[in-house]
Order: C-alpha cells, then structure tokens, then sequence
C-alpha cells in the first residue's frame, strides 16, 4: 500500500507556494498518495496560538519579509513580497480546490492548487475574484462548471471537515504535510518528508 501524505494548507499562503512544486515532485518521486486538503486558518489560529499576520508584531512581520526573499532567492523561485492581492479571502480559492479533488481527483486539484499560489505570488492575481478563478480552471484544462459547483453546501461541509481534521491532528501552521500522524511543518522541512516519503 503505497504511503500517504496529507497535505494541509491555504492557496493564499507564500511558505506553501514556496514548497509547493517541490512537494508535488517528492511524492511523485516516491509513489505516495497525496490528500489534497486546503483548511481555514481563521479557524486554526484561535484553537492553536496563532495570530493573522495583520495582528503579529511588527518585528515578527518584518522578519517575514527577510525570510520569503532568502527562500525565494535560495530556491530560484519568483516571489512579490507584497503582492496586490494579499491578503484575501481564500474560502473561495479553498472551496474550489476541494470541488476538483472531488470531481477529478487530487493530481487535478494538486495542479489547480499550485496555480492558485503562483497567481498570488507571483502574476498579481486575485483569487477572491470568481473571474480570476475562473480563467485558472481554463489554465488548467479543467471545466468552468467546477466554479458554480464549488459553491454548493456538501462542498462548504467538506472544507469544515478539512479544517477539523486540521484541528483534531494537531496541525497549526501552512503548509503542514502529515504522514503517518506525524506533523511536517512549513516547507523548510521538506528534506524531511522526503526522507520520510523514501522510507515508506
């Protein structure tokens, strides 16, 4: 039985836009299944110690600055630090998401997903914006009818659930990857997954 990766996050996050492709790659890599689970932060943070980025302390804001651009450098990968879009409202980027892993599979809303957080981070793109999200289903071969379907109550309860089990295995930060009940926090532990994911 080939070993399963579950991957909590949310599109409007840069830390996951930073290991999203990496993380894609590696359990490509290792023949792992990957559960597509975006997930409410708003409703994490509270139960988990976390605070919004608007409610940090200045110091903890400025340094997250300084950390996205050395990734961003470190990794080769394109980042606006302060992109136009951010923050936004990512329940209808999130619902989206769990509508395609439903419809056409987690490879489908992997690919949407990854989409999603490059439009934020790097093409100044809106994805509170239903006509934005509608041309990223183009983008990715997928139909326009998945954009009204996203919005129907089984698909709200399912992203309740998401964030639940979110709450329920301990996971308090994006992007989180547990295997085997075991937390990987943030994109800087990759080189654990991937070891994990090797070891199956």
């Amino acid at each position: 039985m080939p070993t399963i990766a579950s991957y909590y996050f949310t599109p409007v996050s840069p830390w996951a836009y930073l290991g999203h492709d990496r993380f894609v790659a590696m359990a490509a890599a290792a023949d792992a299944g990957v559960e597509v689970l975006p997930v409410d932060y708003g409703a994490i943070f509270p139960v988990s110690g976390g605070l919004p980025l608007g409610k940090r302390a200045p110091q903890r804001q400025a340094y997250r600055l300084v950390e996205l651009r050395r990734f961003s450098e470190r990794l080769g990968v394109p980042l606006n630090l302060q992109p136009k879009f951010f923050p936004v409202d990512a329940g209808p980027a999130s619902r989206l998401i769990v509508q395609v892993d439903m419809a056409d599979g987690a490879q489908k809303a992997l690919a949407l997903s990854g989409a999603m957080l490059k439009a934020v981070w790097a093409q100044e793109r809106n994805v509170a914006d239903a006509d934005t999200l509608a041309a990223l289903l183009a983008e990715c071969g997928l139909p326009a009818k998945r954009l009204e379907q996203s919005q129907a109550p089984e698909v709200a309860a399912r992203f309740a659930a998401n964030t639940q089990r979110a709450i329920d295995a301990g996971v308090f930060g994006a992007p989180s990857y547990v295997i085997d009940g075991e937390i990987f926090w943030g994109q800087d532990r990759l080189d654990f997954v991937e070891r994990r994911l090797a070891a199956g």
